[in-house]
């Protein structure tokens, strides 16, 4: 990786990495919410609270993770080029 701190692309691409990360782990957090809501509502007869939390949680995930699973991998590929391109591997 180049070691210039000021290099417009590197910074840009540690934004977007940056960016990945929390979407990730908003994404990832409300498909864990939506687990759990939905294991309680299996155990107690899908109380209504239940059923919207699950459904809610759920939607949220499918509209968010896809944005920073995407991106994430152009991240990494664009790494792995660099990389290539300067013989390490």
């Amino acid at each position: 990786m180049v070691s210039d701190p000021t290099d417009p692309v590197i910074a840009q691409r540690a934004r977007i990495a940056r960016f990945v990360k929390i979407a990730q782990r908003i994404g990832y957090g409300a498909m864990l919410v939506a687990i759990v809501a939905f294991g309680v509502g299996l155990a107690s007869d899908f109380p209504g609270w239940s059923v919207a939390l699950t459904v809610a949680t759920l939607t949220a995930a499918i509209i968010i993770l896809p944005i920073p699973i995407v991106l994430g991998y152009g991240v990494r590929a664009a790494e792995r080029e660099e990389r290539q391109a300067q013989g390490h591997g």
